[in-house]
């Protein structure tokens, strides 16, 4: 049996050729995407594909050009979230042709590929303990192909709803490098806290100058009746967290009942909730965003 200081060079497979071939492929589909972002959370529960959903609304309501893909293999949400998941993807000679969102938003899911509620994405291998090993790379490479794939068209910005996890962002920021910027989410509970430092100290070494900065969800309650913000959680905010830790403290988006209701019925919260204390704070996210990756394009600041 031959071990891996017998094979000379690749052993004949060409992997390295193939890798590169892939790479020239997503920069291709992905050449008329302006700025891609990543929404990520060191914890899962703490309302990301939420905050992400309604960013990616209100930003589009600015009249940007935006789409949405569900980074979550596994556990997807955004479609249903979106109301798209009635939608089958059509596959073209040029690619997969993705959902249509509100406002014409652009939307690709693992969950558009399921045939029912009750199917799990599963990884095919010899044994179940290979699949374990492996499921790290087969997530990836199925993420590469929902990227490469999809005809994404002309879009100001591509947001990134990652799973939860201090250890997807670096994978996803070794697909792309280019990416323009990362929004961390948290609540204000020490427990999140103490996880969400991991994520960002990972953010800092694989993508320097592209934080964007850190997002409080479910800051305080919005009454349904008299729209009163009441306290949720023992400690008010993160803001001291994200001074520690020397990263821009955005601002915090309370928790209004609606929020949950908007959800399960696939239509997102600042559509018809704008002017509420939740619908301003998405607004204000939006707008943070867009001045943080216009501050990139007029200082050229791109890895």
């Amino acid at each position: 049996m031959k071990t891996y200081a017998d094979i000379v060079g690749d052993g004949g497979s060409n992997v390295l050729a193939q890798v590169q071939q892939q790479a020239v492929r997503l920069q291709e589909r992905l050449r008329s995407v302006r700025h891609i972002v990543a929404v990520v959370s060191g914890k899962g529960g703490v309302g990301k594909s939420t905050v992400t959903v309604n960013l990616a609304t209100a930003y589009a309501m600015r009249g940007q050009r935006v789409g949405v893909l569900d980074v979550d293999l596994n556990g997807p949400s955004v479609a249903k979230m979106l109301g798209v998941r009635g939608y089958t993807p059509q596959l073209t000679s040029a690619g997969v042709i993705p959902a249509t969102g509100p406002l014409a938003m652009r939307v690709m899911s693992m969950d558009l590929f399921l045939p029912d509620d009750a199917t799990p994405v599963t990884w095919k291998a010899p044994t179940q303990q290979e699949a374990f090993v492996w499921r790290g790379t087969m997530e990836m490479t199925s993420l590469r192909e929902l990227l490469t794939d999809t005809i994404w068209g002309e879009l100001d910005c591509l947001f990134l709803d990652l799973p939860p996890g201090a250890d997807r962002l670096p994978n996803v920021a070794g697909l792309l490098p280019f990416m323009a910027g990362v929004l961390l989410v948290t609540i204000p509970s020490q427990v999140s806290q103490l996880i969400v430092q991991k994520s960002l100290t990972l953010a800092r070494e694989v993508l320097p100058k592209r934080l964007i900065g850190l997002v409080d969800n479910m800051q305080g309650y919005v009454c349904p009746h008299c729209q009163t913000l009441g306290e949720l959680f023992p400690e008010s905010s993160s803001a001291s967290l994200a001074v520690a830790l020397q990263m821009p403290y955005l601002l915090g988006i309370p928790f209004d009942p609606r929020l949950a209701c908007a959800a399960d019925q696939g239509r997102p919260f600042v559509l018809d909730h704008a002017e509420t204390l939740a619908g301003q704070a998405f607004r204000e996210l939006a707008a943070t965003v867009a001045r943080f990756l216009a501050l990139r394009d007029s200082t050229g600041d791109i890895p």
